[in-house]
């Protein structure tokens, strides 16, 4: 746990941030970062998201009535790195000093994340989706979930220090039930070390890592760039050479090129969650490693558990 979790000393005129007895209320970016606060705060916050569930949090557009769901937040929970860059814009139309950077009830869930694809300190678009200042899908590595949750834990005690044995009992809790089943889910792709595969998007690196997968090539050129004919010729080659054993598919991205490419190659297509409720069924950020998990096992020939 950070440093700053430990031997928390909050001002006393912090403490009547909340009404006694209200739950606090946290905004969260998208489902994901949304799922880790509700874990953290239990029955102690009532957490809305900002991106609706299952839509492509890289292709969202801020409505009008999210700046309302602003003026109600005591905390906010951004996934950072650029992929929620909008939200400083609603920011600042809210005008609550709390919600900005440096805020009491201001969270990035990146802070400290070991992060890969690092392009420098400001937001890139090379004509796609804008894929920030580093590859922004770190929740995909369950052990990222141990910093972004130990973030969040921070700024509900500074919000909330009356009930700060809670909140850290509820962060214990949710941490012990990742450990034991990030045991599983390591044992069960143990078998799959090295293999190749294909990926639609790049959502994937921080689970690849994680799971010692080998993602050789991506279908969009680019992040949010569709394929061309010669890319796609390119990948078919390529993944003939290499051996490559599946294609992860995005559950909200056209499936016509990875469909093609994977009838080519005589592999599965394996449509992953990349993030909570974004496949039925998944519906916290434990499910959603367990359903990708299952899934790729089963399409890569695992034995049915």
């Amino acid at each position: 746990m950070r440093r700053g979790l430990l031997g928390f000393a909050v001002a006393a005129t912090l403490a009547a941030a909340a009404p006694a007895g209200a739950a606090l209320r946290v905004v969260a970016a998208t489902a994901d970062v949304a799922a880790l606060a509700a874990a953290v705060g239990g029955d102690l916050v009532t957490v809305e998201t900002i991106v609706p569930a299952g839509a492509d949090p890289e292709a969202f557009e801020p409505r009008p009535g999210d700046v309302e769901k602003l003026r109600r937040a005591d905390v906010l929970v951004r996934v950072g790195l650029g992929y929620d860059y909008w939200l400083d814009t609603l920011v600042a139309q809210r005008g609550d000093t709390r919600l900005i950077r440096g805020g009491e009830g201001y969270v990035d869930a990146s802070a400290g994340i070991p992060l890969l694809e690092v392009r420098g300190q400001s937001v890139v678009n090379e004509g796609g989706h804008a894929h920030g200042v580093a590859n922004p899908h770190y929740w995909l590595d369950p052990q990222n979930a141990r910093l972004a949750t130990a973030g969040i834990a921070e700024a509900l005690v500074r919000v909330l220090p009356n009930e700060r044995e809670r909140i850290l009992a509820n962060r214990a809790t949710f941490l012990a039930a990742l450990d034991m089943r990030l045991a599983r889910w390591t044992d069960t792709l143990a078998q799959f070390a090295g293999v190749k595969l294909i990926a639609y998007h790049n959502s994937w690196p921080y689970f690849a890592r994680r799971f010692r997968l080998d993602i050789v090539a991506y279908i969009e050129p680019k992040p949010g760039v569709a394929p061309s004919p010669a890319h796609l010729a390119q990948l078919i080659a390529a993944g003939h050479k290499q051996g490559v054993r599946a294609i992860l598919h995005e559950p909200y991205e056209p499936e016509d090129a990875s469909r093609c490419l994977a009838e080519k190659l005589r592999v599965p297509v394996v449509v992953l969650a990349t993030s909570v409720g974004s496949v039925p069924g998944v519906s916290d950020y434990l499910g959603l490693l367990e359903y990708d998990v299952a899934a790729l096992a089963r399409a890569l020939g695992a034995p049915s558990q």
